[in-house]
């Protein structure tokens, strides 16, 4: 049974915000990897579901592993094609599951589902129990192969993505024992104060407007992943919304903040 830990609530108010001007966190969690407790619990929208964008990348390794798919952190190498369009200047060149995951390659993640087709895409994430399990994509565009999961119809809760977490981190999901090592390998690492070592995936996503259109100015960005101190791991997941405009993505800015904020969220007592 998770057991909350509420004393951190004022320290940690005083720290929202730290990731961005114009963003604060909407839900911060941290629990042990070990036993599950929740060390951390914050935000009023860790039972909302938001579209996972790039962060869905993790189960997409696990999938593309299991299948055979992904072969090792830098095989297969796929080339980038014009047609992919990419707005992203770093995703225009060849890309092998390491890069994929540390620059959040969509196009990668698109060939990997096409590979997949929809029948055994849709048992994965059926059997991972992932979110609201929807994969129809945007509506009338008949694109969840491709899509579903980019501000489209996929949805998960931060509460769900620390579900999912703790399923892939006791190896409760139905993919072979390498493909959790393979997907381990990938997932790019960061350094962070106190000794601590995080090991996460970012994703930046949009609301839909009434008329379908994505708002940019309410951006959400997602960090999820864990982290190790001496020995001891922790799960965790950030998510934080824009109020305004913003230059850089929101899920480096969501990164980029709980590297900041995790060492005073673990302190208090």
């Amino acid at each position: 049974m998770r057991l909350i830990r509420t004393a951190v609530l004022t320290m940690v108010l005083a720290l929202m915000g730290t990731g961005a001007a114009l963003a604060a966190p909407v839900c911060t969690l941290v629990a042990e990897a070990e036993g599950g407790m929740v060390r951390v619990r914050l935000g009023d929208a860790c039972a909302t579901r938001f579209s996972p964008a790039s962060s869905f990348a993790i189960p997409l390794a696990l999938m593309g592993y299991d299948l055979g798919l992904l072969v090792d952190e830098h095989t297969p190498v796929l080339p980038y094609k014009d047609e992919y369009e990419a707005p992203v200047e770093a995703w225009k060149q060849s890309t092998d599951p390491a890069g994929w995951m540390r620059d959040a390659v969509v196009w990668y993640s698109q060939a990997l589902t096409s590979a997949m087709g929809m029948d055994r895409f849709g048992a994965y994430v059926e059997a991972f129990g992932y979110g609201n399990g929807d994969l129809s994509g945007d509506e009338g565009m008949n694109n969840g192969l491709t899509h579903a999961w980019h501000s489209s119809s996929l949805a998960i809760s931060p509460d769900e993505q620390l579900t999912f977490l703790e399923k892939f981190w006791q190896r409760r999901l139905p993919v072979a024992d390498m493909a959790y090592d393979r997907t381990r390998a990938i997932v790019p690492s960061y350094a962070a104060a106190d000794g601590w070592r995080v090991w996460g995936e970012t994703g930046t996503g949009y609301p839909r407007t009434p008329d379908g259109t994505k708002d940019h100015t309410r951006a959400f960005g997602w960090f999820i992943g864990w982290a190790e101190r001496e020995g001891g791991t922790v799960l965790f997941v950030r998510l934080i919304q824009d109020d305004g405009p913003e230059d850089a993505p929101a899920g480096q800015r969501a990164r980029d903040g709980f590297l900041t904020d995790l060492p005073d969220l673990l302190k208090a007592p």
